[in-house]
């Protein structure tokens, strides 16, 4: 069936370290090794054609015209409140107003 393909990992796999078996007197110098260099790992490059370029500007353009949508749209509502909050503040001087005389 369907099986995921994993991509190959950044970083080489941790080994593991041999569990001791006995002891031994003998002082065991181990032979000095260089250790190696950082692995470089090669990614392919994105190749933009023409088309994708194209998909690219168009998208972002979408992208750009929905978020200025939202925001005004926020923007808006936000007005209409404080202008119905400052409609309901008249009206309640005003009452308060007219029951003083």
């Amino acid at each position: 069936m369907l099986t995921p393909k994993y991509p190959p990992q950044d970083t080489p796999p941790i080994p593991t370290t041999p569990t001791p078996t006995t002891y031994s007197p003998a002082p065991h110098i181990p032979a000095h090794t260089p250790s190696p260099s950082a692995p470089v790992f090669s990614r392919p490059t994105v190749q933009l054609t023409p088309g994708s370029t194209l998909t690219l500007v168009a998208g972002g353009g979408a992208l750009a015209l929905v978020v200025g949508a939202v925001l005004v749209s926020m923007l808006l509502a936000v007005a209409i409140t404080a202008a119905s909050v400052a409609v309901c503040a008249v009206v309640v001087r005003s009452l308060l107003k007219s029951d003083h005389r």
